[in-house]
């Protein structure tokens, strides 16, 4: 069995794919899984650590661009076919899968113009535009939303988000025990939020004069790793502030609370570990996504939202600390959250990938 995962850009998009090429690998451990993605992309940094093959194909984005970044990814749009076609020509793979982001967009259509059976994985409600535009092409489309479904014209399926195993896996968790320091992470994307992290700088010097005493770990991104680790010293708040958190498979189960983006991808991490969390929407999403997705949490008691527009630092320091201090509302929304996990998820995209790579279903 060789199968060849397509896409990437951010971890919303490749981290899917990982948690499908590792059921595979532990399904068939003579199975071959390789990527393709960009040199910009995370799973330049990601997929070689990850233990997996990765093949770079020249891509450009098209959609909420600058009018000079489409151009220049219109005109690149040869090359990445070009790549793409000596990719499939190389590893020779019997299914693609394509994980969203545009680098994925020229390897599904190749495959797909090749017969080589094709599937895609949708995190979203509204698929983006390299998923729309495949729609037409690919043998089958896992979608994580019912609402979904319509976009793939009968080729779709529900098997909802797929997530590292490590995700489901109970760790101890530090608040429980009286006198301990509750672990709060704070994850705004693998590139990190901007928003978050001034909000989180200017309520500093309030979590540090809290009465429960804090244990923090903040994934900043590279652009505002300065910035807080600068605020969090002038309040004299510990703190451990890192660019990128390879390891959140662990981080997350092991946080009391998080702070976070609400992209589908960290919302099912979060389900899946059970964990309370404070959900700040990413205003610019397309289809304003994350709003409806962190509604869906928020509604259901396992998160407590606040929209952007509303992210003061006192806004902020008072929704987690008011969680910091309540154990029991903590256990309840970590229950609601795991209710929404879908543990089965890289399991039901990989039986149907592999009854593709034997003809079936086509």
């Amino acid at each position: 069995m060789k199968v060849l995962i397509a896409g990437g850009g951010t971890g919303g998009h490749l981290y899917p794919g990982i948690a499908v090429a590792r059921e595979i690998v532990a399904r068939d451990p003579r199975a071959t899984v390789t990527f393709a993605g960009t040199a910009r992309g995370i799973e330049a940094r990601v997929i070689p650590r990850e233990g997996f093959a990765l093949d770079l194909l020249r891509s450009g984005g098209l959609k909420g661009k600058s009018l000079a970044t489409r151009a220049r990814g219109f005109l690149v749009l040869p090359a990445s076919g070009v790549d793409a076609w000596q990719i499939i020509s190389r590893r020779s793979p019997d299914v693609v899968i394509g994980v969203g982001g545009y680098s994925s967009g020229a390897v599904v259509l190749m495959a797909a113009l090749r017969r080589i059976p094709t599937m895609l994985l949708e995190q979203n409600a509204v698929p983006g535009l390299t998923n729309r535009l495949l729609a037409r092409v690919v043998d089958a489309a896992a979608v994580t939303y019912e609402s979904s479904l319509d976009w793939f014209r009968g080729r779709g399926f529900v098997s909802g988000n797929p997530v590292r195993p490590g995700f489901f896996r109970p760790q101890a968790v530090s608040g429980e025990a009286a006198g301990h320091p509750v672990r709060v992470l704070i994850v705004g994307g693998s590139q990190g939020a901007h928003a978050i992290n001034v909000a989180l700088v200017e309520a500093a010097p309030r979590l540090a004069a809290a009465a429960r005493r804090l244990d923090i770990t903040h994934q900043t991104g590279e652009r505002d790793l300065d910035l807080v680790r600068e605020g969090y010293r002038r309040a004299g708040l510990a703190a451990r502030v890192e660019p990128f958190l390879h390891d959140l498979e662990t981080e997350l189960p092991a946080a009391d609370v998080l702070v976070s983006r609400a992209g589908a991808t960290t919302l099912a991490e979060i389900t899946a570990a059970g964990r309370p969390s404070v959900l700040i929407p990413l205003p610019t999403a397309t289809d304003d996504h994350q709003r409806k997705n962190a509604a869906v949490l928020g509604e259901g008691g396992a998160a407590a939202v606040i929209d952007q527009s509303a992210l003061t630092p006192e806004a902020l320091a008072t929704t987690l600390l008011d969680l910091v201090g309540d154990e029991a509302r903590r256990t309840a929304m970590g229950r609601a959250a795991r209710s929404f996990a879908r543990p089965d998820a890289a399991r039901v995209i990989v039986d149907r990938a592999l009854a593709l790579a034997r003809g079936e279903g086509r």
